[in-house]
Parts: C-alpha cells; sequence; structure tokens
C-alpha cells in the first residue's frame, strides 16, 4: 500500500486549493497538528476581484536600509535551526495520504513556473478556466520573473521592493512557488540577505482569527524553533513575512478604520496585524510576500503593494518537463505530451500543474494497461477516468472483494454524499468545508478519508477542502445528475429557480419557475440557463460537466453510478439542437461562450469544423452565421497566436445578437468598428476589457451611432483608457449621444499618465461649450499627447473655440489636426484660433472648417496653419479602401483623398453619417477672415499645410488677397481646397503667380465647381509650365471646359520636368477632340500622369481609340482611368482599353466605366 502510495504523485507545481496535497480525486486527508507550540505550514491557493480601498502609509517604504542583526550567537543557533525546521517542512511533496515529511523530494519534480510582472484584468467576472484560456497564449512583451527574484528591483524606474502581490488561478502553484522560495532559502541557495523567512498560511491563521496575539506570540505559535526571539530582534533583522492563500482567510482586512500598531508586543486580532504590517506601521523594513487567487486581491489596496506577479502556470515547453520529470519511462511521457497536444482543451489545461497532475494520473493508467477504449479528449472524459481511477486505487490500498473497476453499493452512496457537498457548496460559492458540513451530507470523516485523491483535510480541527474547483465542480455534476435520474424534484426545482424570472426575453412563456422539468433536453436546458445568469460564470464549468454526462460514453466509464434511462440518440440530438439554437439576449457573450463549450463536452464537432471553413473562405460576407457560430467564432478568434487587424461586426452575415456574441474577440483585434448596435453594460464591459488586458492588442476603437453608450458607459472606457495595460491610440464615438459628463471622463483620460491616444473623434455628438472646455483641461496636460481631434457637428460657439485656443497654446501642444467642421462659428471664434496658431508653441498642422445648413456664417480659415476641410472618413478615404464603390452622383473625388460632399450625401454603415452636416447652400466667407488667413501664411514658424476654403463665396477678391500669402517665403502650404467658391478666370492669374513664386511648396490645388471657363484655364497653365511649380495633383471638375482647356493644359504638361500625377477633368464637355488633344500630353516622355479623371465628358469610341493610343506609348505612367458615365463609348471602345488592363505589359491597372 505505501509503494501504492508513493505513485500517486503530485503536480510539481501544483497550488490549487491544497498545492501540497495531492493525492487522488476527491480526498480528504489527516494533516499535521496543529497545537500550541508545534508549527503549521500549509501549502494552498486562490483568488477574488480587484478593487479599491486606501491604504494609510504611515511609515510604510522605510524599508530601504537593511537592518543587520546582532551577531549573537544563541541567535544565529536560532536562524540555523529555523532553517533546518523550514529545510524538513519544506523538502517533501506529501502526496495523497502521506504523512508530513514523506512523499517525493520538491527539488526532483520541480518544474519552474512561468510568472509575469502585472496581473491579468476582469477576473470577477470569468471562471478561472476562462481566464486560463486567455492566458494560454505567452505575451511576447512580458518580462518572466523567477520566484527568487520577487523582491529585486528590475529596472532603474523601480524603487525599492518591500510588498509583493502574487496572484493566479487555483492550482496554478502559487503555494509550490512559496515553499520552492522556502526551501531555497534554507538551503543556503538563494536571497541569504534576508535574516528569516517566516510562512504564515491564511487557512491556518484561521484558526486563531478569533484570539488576540502580538505579532511576537504569533511567531511563537506557528514557528516553535523562533521561542527565543526577543521582540528587540524582530527590529533590526531583514525579515520575509509570507502569507499565503488570502482568498481562504476568514479574517477581515479593513485599512480604513485599523486601529494602528506598531510595537511587535502590542495584541490584536491576525487581521488586524496584518493590515499593519502591509502599511508598515509594524516592521517598516519587513518585507511582505502575500499569495492569492485573483478574485481575493482586491482586499489589499494597489498604493500598498509595490510589485504585483501572476503565476501563469507552465509554458508548452514546461508542461513537457513536466511530464518528464513525472514519468521515468520517456515513451511513456512522449505519448501522453502528444495526446494532450491533440486535443486544444486538454493542452490548455494543462497551464495549471495540478491539472497536469490529474491528466498525468489517468493517461499513466490507460496506458500501462490492456486500454483498447478511446483516449479522454473532453473535460468530462478525462474526470469521469480520474474518479474511477481514484476509486481503484482506493480498492488497491485497502482491499476488497470486488474487482478494482467495480463500483459497490457503498461507493456510490459515499461518492454521491461527497457530490452533494460539492454542489451544495458550490452554489454559496464556498471551497472550504467544517466537519458540521460534512455530517449535513451524511459523511463521515474516517470514512471519506480514503479518498485522498479527492478531498483533503487540511488540520486537526477539520477543515477540508476539494484538491482542486474543477473536482469539486464535476463531483457537483455529477450529484445534479443523478438527482434528475432520480426524478429528485425537491433538489431539482431549488437548483433551477431563477432568481430573475423575466430576464432572458426568449425565456418568458416558455415556462415558469414552478414548472416540473419534463425531458432530458429540457433538464439541461434550464440548467445553462441557470448557468448563464452568473454573473461571474461559477456555474460555466459545472454546466459543461453536466452535458458531457448525458453522453452514455461517459456514464458507462463511472460504472453504474449515473442511470442511462433518457441518454437516447433522439434526446441527445435535441439537447444539441438547442445548444445551437439558443439565444442569449441580455447575458453577457463571454458567458455565451460556454454554450459552444458545451457543444464539445457533448462531442459535437460540427460548429467548430464549419467556424473552421468559414475562416479559410475567401467570401466569409456570403456566408451566413448562426449565434452559436459567432459564439464559437468569437472564442475561437480570441484563442488565435495571429492578431486580427481589423473587427467589423458589420461585415459578419449574422443577427444583431450574432454580433453582440462576437464582441468578445475584441480581446484579439488591433481595430474594432462596432455601428447602430445597442449593447447592454456586460458587452461596454468586455470592450473594457480588451482594452486593459495583458497585452492589450487594441490600438483603434470606433463606435458609430452606439445609443446605449451612456455617460457611464464612456466613464467606463475612460476609465479602462487610464490602466497601464491600455495602448488605445484612436477613438471614434460618432452620433452616440455623448454629454457634458462623457467629456469630463475623457479629460481625465487624457490627463493620465501615460496617455497614449493619438486621435479622438467626437464628430456629431452634441457637445456645445461646456463639454469641449472640460475636453480641454485634458488637453492641456503635459502628459496629453494628442494629435488629432474631430468635434464636427458638435453645435460649437465662440466659447469652445476661446477653450481651444489655450489648450493649442499649451506647452508643449502635440495638436496637428483640428476638425472643427459643420459648426456655427464665426468670425469672432475664428479670430480667438488664429491668435493661438501665431503662438510659436501651437504647431498644428490641419484645420478643418466646413460650415453648418442651418447657420451658414462660417468663420474664417487660419492663416499659418493647416486648414483642411475634410468629413470625419479622411482617412479611410486618403487609404482609398471604399470610395470606389460609392455612388458619384453624390460623392465627387477630386484627388485620392480629397473630396466634396454634395447635399444629401449618405454614408454606408462604416462611414460616419454627416449628411446632417454640410449643406451647399447659403455659405459666405467673411473677407476679414480671408484676411486672417493671410496673416497665417505669411507669419514666421507656419506650421500650416493643409487649407481648405471650399464652399465659401471668397470670390476673385478674396483668393487674390489669399495669393499673396502663397507667394511669401514663410508659407509652406501644400494643400489648397477652393471648391465651389464663386471664382473666375481672375483668381486663376492669381493663382498662377503663385505657383510661379519661388520656391512654391503647393503640391495639391482643386479649383473644381468654379466657373473658370477656358480663359481661366490657360491663365493657370501659365503658371504650371513655370520650373518652379511641383504641383502633382489638380482638380478641375465641372468648371465650364471645352477642348481649348484640353490645349492648353497638354502644352502646360509637356514643360520640363512635369510634376503632374492626378489630373480630373470630369463633368466638362471636352468630347473626342479634347481627349485627343489631351492624349498628345500623354505620349510626352516627360509625362508622370497616373491618374486621369474624365467622368461626364461626352466622350465615345474614338477617345477609347485615342487614349489607347497614347497609353501604348512607352513609357506610360497611367495607372487609374475613369471614364464613368460616358454613354457613346461603346463596348468595342471599352475592350481596346480593358485588354490593356488585361496586359502586363502595359502600366493602366484601373479602368472606371
Amino acid at each position: 500500500m505505501d509503494e501504492d502510495r508513493a505513485e500517486s504523485t503530485v503536480p510539481s507545481c501544483v497550488s490549487l486549493k491544497s498545492d501540497w496535497s495531492k493525492g487522488v480525486i476527491v480526498t480528504f486527508r489527516s494533516s499535521e497538528k496543529i497545537e500550541r507550540g508545534e508549527h503549521i505550514l500549509s501549502n494552498w491557493d486562490q483568488s477574488a476581484p480587484p478593487g479599491e480601498s486606501s491604504c494609510s502609509q504611515s511609515g510604510s517604504r522605510s524599508g530601504d536600509a537593511e537592518m543587520k542583526p546582532k551577531q549573537r550567537s544563541d541567535l544565529q543557533e536560532v536562524i540555523e535551526g529555523h532553517k533546518i525546521s523550514l529545510k524538513r517542512r519544506c523538502e517533501h511533496v506529501t502526496e495523497g495520504t502521506n504523512e508530513a515529511g514523506s512523499g517525493t523530494l520538491l527539488n526532483t519534480i520541480y518544474t519552474e513556473l512561468y510568472i509575469t510582472e502585472g496581473q491579468s484584468e476582469e477576473v470577477d467576472t470569468q471562471h478561472e478556466v476562462r481566464q486560463l484560456e486567455r492566458t494560454s497564449k505567452k505575451n511576447i512583451q512580458d518580462t518572466p520573473i523567477k520566484c527568487q527574484d520577487i523582491f529585486k528591483v528590475l529596472s532603474e524606474q523601480q524603487r525599492h521592493i518591500r510588498v509583493v502581490l502574487t496572484n493566479g488561478v487555483a492550482g496554478v502553484g502559487k503555494t509550490f512557488s512559496v515553499q520552492k522560495f522556502s526551501l531555497d532559502w534554507a538551503e543556503g541557495l538563494e536571497n541569504q540577505d534576508i535574516s528569516l523567512v517566516l510562512p504564515l498560511s491564511c487557512r491556518e491563521l484561521n484558526l486563531i482569527r478569533d484570539e488576540q496575539h502580538s505579532l511576537l506570540s504569533l511567531l511563537h505559535v506557528f514557528h516553535p524553533t523562533l521561542q527565543k526571539i526577543r521582540a528587540e530582534d524582530l527590529t533590526v533583522w531583514k525579515l520575509l513575512f509570507i502569507f499565503d492563500g488570502l482568498d481562504e482567510s476568514r479574517f477581515s482586512l479593513g485599512f480604513n478604520k485599523q486601529q494602528v500598531i506598531s510595537d511587535v508586543t502590542q495584541v490584536s486580532s491576525v487581521g488586524v496585524l496584518l493590515v499593519n504590517l502591509i502599511q508598515g506601521n509594524l516592521l517598516p523594513s519587513a518585507l511582505i510576500w502575500i499569495t492569492s487567487r485573483p478574485a481575493a486581491a482586491y482586499q489589499i489596496p494597489p498604493s500598498c503593494v509595490d510589485r504585483i506577479t501572476e503565476v501563469r502556470g507552465f509554458t508548452d515547453s514546461q508542461k513537457e518537463e513536466y511530464f518528464r520529470r513525472r514519468f521515468s519511462d520517456e515513451d511513456l511521457a512522449k505519448r501522453i505530451i502528444s495526446h494532450i497536444k491533440a486535443s486544444r482543451s486538454l493542452h490548455i489545461m494543462c497551464l495549471i500543474p495540478v491539472f497536469c497532475w490529474i491528466t498525468a494520473i489517468v493517461l499513466e493508467d490507460m496506458m500501462t494497461r490492456d486500454q483498447r477504449g478511446e483516449l479522454p479528449k473532453t473535460l468530462t472524459d478525462l474526470y469521469s477516468h480520474f474518479l474511477r481511477v481514484q476509486i481503484k486505487r482506493k480498492k488497491q490500498k485497502y482491499g476488497g472483494k470486488q474487482r478494482p473497476e467495480e463500483l459497490t453499493e457503498a461507493d456510490k452512496e459515499l461518492l454521491l454524499k461527497l457530490g452533494r457537498l460539492a454542489f451544495e457548496h458550490l452554489e454559496k460559492g464556498n471551497i472550504m468545508f467544517y466537519s458540521e458540513d460534512l455530517e449535513q451530507c451524511g459523511l463521515d470523516v474516517s470514512e471519506v478519508s480514503v479518498y485522498s485523491g479527492v478531498c483533503t483535510e487540511i488540520f486537526k480541527r477539520e477543515i477540508y477542502c476539494f484538491v482542486h474547483l474543477s473536482i469539486q465542480e464535476f463531483l457537483a455534476a455529477v450529484y445534479m445528475f443523478h438527482c434528475y435520474t432520480r426524478k429528485d424534484t425537491v433538489v431539482i426545482n431549488q437548483f433551477l429557480k431563477f432568481s430573475k424570472p423575466n430576464r432572458f426575453s426568449w425565456f418568458t412563456g416558455l415556462f415558469t419557475n414552478n414548472d416540473p422539468v419534463t425531458s432530458l433536453d429540457d433538464f439541461l436546458r434550464r440548467a445553462l440557463m441557470k448557468s448563464l445568469e452568473s454573473e461571474n460564470g461559477h456555474l460555466d464549468l459545472f454546466v459543461r460537466f453536466l452535458h458531457g454526462l448525458s453522453l452514455e460514453s461517459n456514464q458507462r466509464i463511472l460504472g453504474g453510478l449515473l442511470d442511462q434511462r433518457d441518454s437516447h440518440p433522439e434526446t441527445i440530438q435535441k439537447v444539441l439542437n438547442n445548444l445551437k439554437e439558443e439565444n442569449s439576449d441580455e447575458i453577457s457573450p463571454d458567458r455565451s461562450i460556454n454554450i459552444f463549450h458545451c457543444l464539445m463536452e457533448m462531442k459535437d464537432q460540427s460548429v467548430h469544423q464549419e467556424i473552421q471553413e468559414f475562416l479559410k473562405s475567401e467570401k466569409k460576407s456570403e456566408r451566413e452565421l448562426s449565434e452559436i457560430h459567432c459564439s464559437a467564432l468569437a472564442y475561437l478568434l480570441q484563442m488565435s497566436e495571429e492578431v486580427l487587424d481589423e473587427l467589423n461586426l458589420q461585415q459578419y452575415n449574422t443577427s444583431e445578437e450574432g454580433r453582440r456574441r462576437l464582441i468578445p474577440a475584441v480581446r484579439n483585434c488591433r481595430k474594432f468598428v462596432l455601428s447602430g448596435s445597442f449593447l447592454s453594460k456586460s458587452h461596454w464591459e468586455v470592450v473594457a476589457s480588451a482594452m486593459t488586458s495583458n497585452p492589450s492588442h487594441l490600438r483603434e476603437l470606433s463606435l458609430i451611432e452606439n445609443q446605449s453608450l451612456t455617460d457611464a458607459e464612456v466613464k467606463l472606457l475612460s476609465s479602462a483608457m487610464m490602466h497601464p495595460n491600455c495602448r488605445l491610440e484612436a477613438l471614434r464615438l460618432w452620433y452616440c449621444n455623448l454629454s457634458e459628463i462623457s467629456c469630463d471622463s475623457l479629460a481625465s483620460a487624457l490627463r493620465s499618465n501615460p496617455s497614449h491616444l493619438r486621435e479622438l473623434d467626437l464628430s456629431g455628438n452634441q457637445l456645445q461649450d461646456p463639454a469641449v472646455k472640460l475636453l480641454c483641461s485634458g488637453l492641456e496636460s503635459l502628459n496629453c499627447k494628442l494629435e488629432t481631434l474631430r468635434l464636427s457637428g458638435c453645435s460649437l460657439a465662440e466659447i469652445s473655440c476661446d477653450s481651444l485656443a489655450s489648450a493649442l497654446r499649451s506647452n508643449p501642444s502635440h495638436l496637428r489636426v483640428l476638425d472643427l467642421s459643420g459648426n456655427q462659428l464665426q468670425d469672432p471664434a475664428v479670430q480667438l484660433l488664429c491668435g493661438a496658431l501665431q503662438d510659436p508653441l501651437c504647431k498644428l498642422e490641419t484645420l478643418r472648417w466646413l460650415h453648418s445648413s442651418q447657420k451658414p456664417k462660417p468663420a474664417s480659415l487660419l492663416k499659418g496653419q493647416q486648414v483642411e476641410q475634410k468629413p470625419p472618413a479622411e482617412k479611410v478615404l486618403s487609404e482609398r479602401k471604399w470610395w470606389r464603390t460609392m455612388k458619384l452622383a453624390k460623392l465627387h473625388l477630386s484627388s485620392r483623398d480629397g473630396l466634396s460632399w454634395s447635399c444629401g450625401t449618405r454614408y454606408r454603415p462604416e462611414e460616419p453619417p454627416t449628411n446632417k452636416l454640410f449643406s451647399w447652400e447659403e455659405r459666405a466667407l467673411n473677407l476679414s477672415s480671408v484676411c486672417l488667413s493671410l496673416v497665417a501664411l505669411k507669419s514666421n514658424l507656419s506650421h500650416l499645410r493643409v487649407l481648405d476654403l471650399s464652399s465659401n463665396t471668397l470670390q476673385d477678391s478674396g483668393v487674390k488677397r489669399l495669393c499673396s500669402g502663397l507667394e511669401s517665403p514663410n508659407c509652406k502650404l501644400e494643400r489648397l481646397r477652393l471648391v465651389d467658391c464663386s471664382l473666375s478666370e481672375i483668381s486663376c492669374d492669381s493663382l498662377a503667380s503663385a505657383l510661379r513664386s519661388n520656391p512654391s511648396h503647393l503640391r495639391e490645388l482643386d479649383l473644381s465647381q468654379n466657373q473658370l471657363q477656358d480663359p481661366g484655364v490657360k491663365l493657370l497653365c501659365s503658371g504650371l509650365e513655370s520650373p518652379n511649380c511641383k504641383l502633382e495633383r489638380l482638380g478641375l471638375w465641372r468648371c465650364s471646359l471645352s477642348e481649348i482647356s484640353c490645349d492648353s493644359l497638354a502644352s502646360a504638361l509637356r514643360s520640363n520636368p512635369s510634376h503632374l500625377r492626378e489630373l480630373d477633368l470630369s463633368w466638362n464637355q471636352l468630347q473626342d477632340s479634347g481627349v485627343k488633344l489631351l492624349c498628345g500630353f500623354l505620349h510626352f516622355p516627360n509625362c508622370r500622369l497616373e491618374t486621369l479623371g474624365l467622368r461626364s465628358c461626352i466622350l465615345s469610341e474614338i477617345s477609347c481609340d485615342s487614349l489607347a493610343s497614347a497609353l501604348r506609348s512607352n513609357p506610360s505612367h497611367l495607372r487609374e482611368l475613369d471614364l464613368r458615365f460616358n454613354n457613346q463609348l461603346q463596348d468595342s471602345g471599352v475592350k481596346l482599353l480593358s485588354d490593356l488592363v488585361e496586359n502586363p505589359h502595359y502600366g493602366l491597372e484601373t479602368l472606371r466605366q
């Protein structure tokens, strides 16, 4: 029996509920006795949600000076005696029911764990298995930290490390890390600058939570070898207190209202002593190390912690190392490793050392006997086998007449009682139980102790726990399924009772809370709904197991423990159909993913396979996705090693609910676009978690017409932006009904350190002046690095310009682009901004000022800064990702990224709906504003690069004044747009003079929709011919031109060299004769034209022939040719050109006709 016990190996770094006592499945183990004067060192770990609290800093952080101990020989003997005692307790891993001090040497099986600085987020809303799935992808940005180095300063920026908090899910190895750290110190290998390492288990501290102790007497109780230590010794030694398993503590930690204790002899409760140690009131030079499951770590205020680390479990290589250390048979280790890699769920779970141990026990048993059955691939499979192995080992150890594989009635009764214990306390959220809890379930302690691999007795006072939470969840599912098969309506009805009966819209009307369960599919469906109701997912794994246990194959493994009466193929198919058709409105999309996992536990691979095919498909938008498909896709995208460039929910052919289920994939994408969806708080929480996850991949977040984005949700997102993990660079909130309160939240985010945000777009929100004033308080912060701010159509007035001017003068101002289009701003507002533009600290390069149709008194533009008028989608437009598909009757392109809006323009869903803002009617620009622009252009240190005065009645006099600025040596303007400004040939003369100026920086000129006529173009061409002219883009559409203009342009463009790359002559009556003249330029060797626009120019196939001939010339640089709305081209003419597109020897790539 002892030999059999030795085979029951514990995971090398197992740290679940009881990391040091891993023996068999549901095990109760009688551990070391805890009595006065007798040392106790327990082994455990767990977790809980982060929160906020204030931490008094009196005396804290004062431990930089290392105190040297008195060199008394008796004290040195005490230290050596403590090391010997600690080594004796830490050098062995206790397995199963082995007594303390026996078992396997820790150093023999210990496998290094993956520990990182920082911690993952949303731990309070996720089942720990889901957290594991996320951390299964190693972050290449993480810096691993070795267990023995957690108190060492790793960079120059870090201050002295006094308090360390180590988080990790149950069973991930926290307690083993404590044990390894303590052993290395006791053996003189590491951290020898520490005088005493003092491990204190929170489990064991619970036993004296109602007693009063001083810190000195506490050490005497838990470390009896230190009886000779005096109070003054503690103040001069460098001490390390290790509080292991904070999540298991039953004493309160009140950081706000605790009494201050600074004397090690002062008596108080355990909780008060611990708080004062952490705060630094008591022994301020002592080091403190606390381990906890994440969900309990919130008890300690962040201000009290110098370093947070997270035990992430095993990396892939560490998993393999564990199994190789575990098995001396190299071939067996290889086979086990190979099988685990083949099952994604098993491979992910093996992040947890205790799960590696469970897997090792099962697969070793199956692979070393005549096992012809299929190896387990699902969690239910694995845990069913694990339970059988524990039963078998118990029988081999304690004897019995039956074959080890057979379950006696006594076995079944005992296991179901354990299941009842597991279930009742799982519902309550309990992981530790007392002897009275066992008695209530009819369990006898001495009888139960034989299952040492399932449940563990922690110490003499009879506190118990399951070896791992997942084992408790599995046994709970076994018990609940048994209750169903036995029609135990009392237990079932109590479990299925909903606290919020009408929460699920689809659920209402199907049945009420009091309706009896009618069938297996009905039972499982209602159990699933119960689990989805949980806010933290504590029933997720339980309900997965419940579905897995419905399969006859798993019931057979359990050897008659469960009846198989209802597991008919027809019933199972109903269960599968229910899962696939389940609607989960108002449920967190993270919860919904568990529906997909339930399918996988039932070994239905159909949805998984269909999604794999979808991901390989080249026509994804054509394939319709159901809600369950979307849950599966969200899971797979999250788990993918490849980060998605963009997740745009509108691109998926699915329902609104399907799109909502896709939201969790935001955690693994760089850009997220969400348009017009109604989301609940839980959905926004997922988005916020993506911004704070470790690592956070999200760089761009675009939310369009999301009316459910309230002030509370904006505050949530703003708080996420302040998180150190957040790397968001662009935030676009178009038409989201934002208010003044939202701007205050966003300003806080801009002030945060560090703020990575570079672009903020709030267009289409009725912010008004008070909101902008709040926003500007963030812009003025030295931490703010915002470069682009868009406030198009935000109902702004002069007061907003005053606030913005102040922000632009701030030192330093990083703002480069400011969009104020669609606001009723008049000249006084412009003057305020222009004052800021002349400030040397202002670096603004682009200003957009397109005017509103409601109060068409547009203020003037800046002089010396770039004033560019483009709608909020400018970046998308400039990248030319979608404009080719727009209807030209509504959108006119004058260049690659320049455009003008006509009245009634409509965006597609992925574009901002700007039709409400712009109109071509009733526009006017006061000449005083043009003069201000002139001042800016002439100013020294003028940063202005883009100026857009479109749709203003500048007239020729205004342009003449403007051109005097263009001719200034200080002017660096590169883009000038004067679309629809009531200009004539006189303006062309002024502009030609500017183009001839030395030097001319102008690269783009758009004069479209002005009645320039042929004489005007002829005057303009005198500027184009100048060697000083470097113009690359020229827009002349709808300018009343004829073939005469074509002749003038061809002549001018033959000048040497010609820099022009884009020319748009659309909507002019050029006719075939004009195109023929133009082609004379295309033949010319110096021609570098790449894009030519000839829409609606009254052309026929003759023009096609002329163009084809020109394009065959060598060289021909033309890449894009637009001939749309010319109805007389004929197929034969178009074919001449389309053949050139197909022929790789010619440069033409795009033909629009």
